[in-house]
């Protein structure tokens, strides 16, 4: 929100300084983000008269001019090729040593084409003041020579730009902000006051029903005989020393009221409106040229405003190009109407158009005042423009805005901190225009001011919550009595200062600090150290891909679709890290490092909601050591790597089973599913799709794991004790299996490990033959059991007896014998 100086001083009666202007702004809650001196760029520029020109005797556009620019410079030479410099005009000169903000250049005394040139008369786009011109700045006839163009141009105007938080919207107004500052004791309030115009003939333009719940209440009125042309020039200033260009009379009177009140408007050409009648009503997939020149399609979800011919104006947020008030403009009908924040914000951001009318609809604005700004702006386009007004014409109904807050003058410091006296604190509410109902000696109920809509709003919750309905009822009107009294707690301490508010430690439940980490965050910080540590280097994607790509890697469900994406190709949200680690492998092939490992601990979204996982990715080939060649990834390893980071996450590794079922993105016959238990997938492993690879410029095997570490059960908490550690010496035994070629490997593992739990502490893989010396259809698997005793060391009877348990086992799980 940018306001001048000069303009605040319309509303505001102080003495106050611009330094304690800015940090009353400061203290109350509206930060200045900015100030800008605008007459400190071009103070050096001094206004003059061209005394004489001749034609330069060496060049056919140049002129020599002979200029009087005051004291010090009353007979200059200027060499000048502005093809309007004559004798007689007033203009702009740059004396020697002074800096040009549109040339970016520093101006010094010369010569040109042998002609002495002591200066420069610029154009106001060479003083970054105005647009692109075809010769020097003309000034008005009468101009005296030597002034400061900055005070002669009233430049000296400083301009003030403030932060507005988004429940301020009363603050999008130099009038809101000049009845904080009085507030606090900088200065008086002017009344705004706004006479009354009395119509002299029904308005031939009528409002048919309007469309109430986007827009409970519209008024306007017809002014004929008006005639629009270019702005006076303090309104020009004002409007431009904000950054907003001046169009034209009747459209810079809208503006200006929008930023000086916060009341936004729009006028039509009447005579470009079809029929009688205005309706406020929905949309209907049309399409409307705005005033930005865009075409733009309005949907049943926006509301408009249309006469007979069409869609003419989306409503609160710009005007219809077809409707637009020009200089042949004669009769126009202004439009005041109080739209839905929510569905004024919806439509603009649809359709990514942000306005100033926007920007203050969306945040509120004061429902009491559509009349009274009517009225302001009938007067004064009568005023600028001429012309004879009609009666008021309205639809809809003048909303019931009237609402009542509570305060306990304790509270301010038992809640706020800030012990404030209680007449100070009803005279501070009434600076903001919270008018006093009824009081006693403990408490004081005000009426909440129109302008106010962050105060005291009821509050109803979502009735498709799990929340029973009473119970729904009882917390909407305990926060409905709390809150509103949280809200004027919270003026008196913003006017008053929160700096004086003492800061006072939390309460503390126990001298020694509590578990500053969750279990959840430990096993996030476990599974990242123990991936770090086997070779792969972290990375941290987006949460969101193109929705082609997700498409490989699982569903992409519409109800993921992002509705306004960062970029074009980031519209879905990842169904899993694989495709970001896939992507950064590829970056780092293309240049020059195929062989690398990567992981990420991130979301990942589904249609039934988000989980977290830890995907890793090595791609390339085995690191080359001596003695070692290096070969091709294999699923084996990603295996691994998820194993390793179950077990480090408290799953033993005896729970787990490895089915075939890897989702689609996965090779077909390299890759599994890792799962306790038959339902709870913990994990996936395996090579990444052929298909995927080729289309990623893969030409070697990619393997990733994924391990879901929202489905990994906690752990149960034990007891700590020492290890029970035997003294016996361990037995090691190997074992070949002749078994069916599709019998699981872990199937005979996990046969073996159970004949005997008491005594078996591990089993292994060592070897896996299949050949012609071999049964068609079979294979050898070779397993190690270690034999731990624990009582006593075992005879070689209880050795082969338990040799037998184990190869049995086997026989029955697997229907596997053992290898003569």
């Amino acid at each position: 929100m940018k306001f001048t100086l000069s303009w605040l001083h319309d509303h505001l009666e102080t003495s106050a300084t611009l330094e304690e202007i800015c940090a009353a702004l400061n203290r109350i809650g509206l930060e200045v983000e900015g100030v800008e001196q605008r007459g400190a760029a071009v103070a050096p520029f001094l206004t003059a008269r061209i005394l004489s020109a001749v034609q330069h005797p060496n060049a056919d556009r140049l002129r020599v001019c002979r200029v009087d620019a005051g004291p010090g410079f009353n007979d200059v030479q200027v060499v000048c090729g502005a093809p309007n410099a004559r004798e007689g005009i007033s203009v702009i000169f740059a004396p020697p040593g002074t800096y040009i903000p549109g040339l970016d250049i520093t101006i010094k005394a010369g010569k040109i084409r042998g002609e002495a040139s002591g200066g420069m008369l610029c154009s106001l786009r060479e003083l970054g003041l105005g647009a692109e011109s075809d010769g020097i700045a003309e000034l008005p006839e009468d101009t005296f020579p030597g002034q400061s163009y900055a005070d002669f141009a009233g430049l000296e105007d400083t301009v003030i730009e403030i932060a507005i938080t988004p429940n301020r919207g009363d603050a999008l107004a130099v009038y809101g902000i000049a009845r904080d500052l009085a507030a606090t004791g900088l200065g008086k309030l002017k009344p705004f006051l706004a006479d009354t115009v009395d119509g002299t003939f029904p308005s031939p333009i009528k409002w048919d029903d309007t469309y109430t719940e986007a827009c409970p209440w519209v008024l306007g009125r017809t002014i004929k005989g008006v005639k629009n042309g270019p702005s006076p020039q303090w309104l020009r200033d004002r409007l431009e020393a904000i950054g907003l260009r001046s169009i034209s009379t009747l459209v810079d009177i809208t503006n200006l009221f929008t930023i000086d009140l916060g009341r936004p408007l729009h006028v039509f050409d009447a005579a470009r409106i079809k029929g009688d009648t205005l309706t406020v009503c929905r949309g209907g997939n049309e399409t409307i040229r705005a005033l930005d020149g865009k075409d733009y399609i309005v949907t049943s979800e926006d509301c408009v405003i249309a006469d007979g011919a069409g869609v003419q104006s989306i409503a609160g947020i710009m005007g219809g190009e077809a409707t637009e008030v020009t200089d042949a403009t004669t009769d126009v009908f202004i439009e005041c109407a109080l739209f839905d924040p929510i569905r004024i914000a919806l439509t603009g951001r649809r359709l990514g158009i942000n306005s100033d009318a926007r920007y203050r609809f969306e945040r509120g604005v004061d429902q009491a005042m559509p009349v009274m700004a009517l009225e302001a702006a009938t007067r004064l386009i009568m005023e600028l423009c001429g012309g004879e007004a009609s009666e008021v014409v309205s639809a809809g109904a003048r909303p019931h805005w009237q609402r009542k807050a509570k305060l306990r003058f304790k509270r301010v410091a038992s809640f706020g901190g800030l012990d404030v006296p209680a007449d100070e604190c009803m005279t501070i509410l009434g600076h903001l225009g919270f008018e006093t109902t009824t009081r006693d000696e403990h408490s004081v109920t005000v009426a909440v001011p129109s302008w106010r809509n962050d105060v005291a709003q009821p509050v109803v919750l979502d009735p498709s919550s799990d929340i029973p309905a009473d119970r729904c009822m009882e917390l909407e009107n305990a926060v409905s009595r709390i809150e509103p009294e949280c809200d004027l707690i919270e003026e008196i301490l913003r006017i008053k200062g929160l700096d004086q508010v003492q800061p006072v430690p939390l309460p503390t439940r126990s001298v020694v600090p509590g578990t500053a980490l969750t279990p959840g965050r430990t096993r996030l910080a476990r599974a990242r150290r123990v991936m770090t540590a086997r070779g792969l280097m972290e990375t941290v994607g987006f949460s969101f891909i193109a929705y082609d790509e997700a498409h490989k890697f699982g569903d992409a469900p519409e109800s993921l679709r992002l509705l306004n994406p960062i970029a074009a190709d980031l519209d879905q949200m990842r169904p899993t890290p694989v495709p970001n680690l896939l992507a950064a492998a590829r970056r780092n092939a293309v240049r020059g490092w195929p062989d690398l490992g990567l992981c990420e601990i991130g979301a990942a979204f589904s249609a039934e909601g988000q989980t977290t996982i830890a995907a890793g990715l090595r791609a390339g080939r085995t690191s080359r050591q001596p003695g070692v060649t290096a070969v091709p990834m294999t699923f084996a390893a990603s295996k691994a790597d998820a194993l390793d980071v179950l077990t480090s996450l408290g799953v033993p590794s005896d729970a787990l089973t490895a089915t075939p079922d890897a989702p689609c993105y996965y090779h077909p016959g390299r890759s599994g599913v890792l799962r306790q238990g038959p339902k709870n997938v913990l994990a996936h492993f395996g090579e990444l799709h052929p298909s995927i690879l080729q289309e990623a410029g893969f030409d070697s095997p990619v393997v990733v794991f994924e391990v879901f570490l929202d489905r990994i059960p906690e752990p149960k908490r034990r007891k700590k004790s020492a290890p029970d550690l035997s003294p016996f010496q361990p037995v090691r035994r190997d074992f070949a299996f002749l078994a069916a070629h599709d019998v699981p490997v872990e199937t005979i593992l996990r046969a073996a490990r159970g004949a005997e739990r008491n005594l078996i502490t591990d089993v292994s893989l060592f070897d896996i033959y299949a050949g012609d010396k071999l049964p068609e259809g079979q294979k050898s698997v070779g397993i190690e059991v270690v034999i731990q005793p624990k009582e006593a060391s075992l005879t070689d009877a209880q050795l082969e007896a338990l040799s037998e348990k184990v190869i049995a086992a086997v026989a029955k799980a697997t229907g596997a014998s053992l290898r003569s």
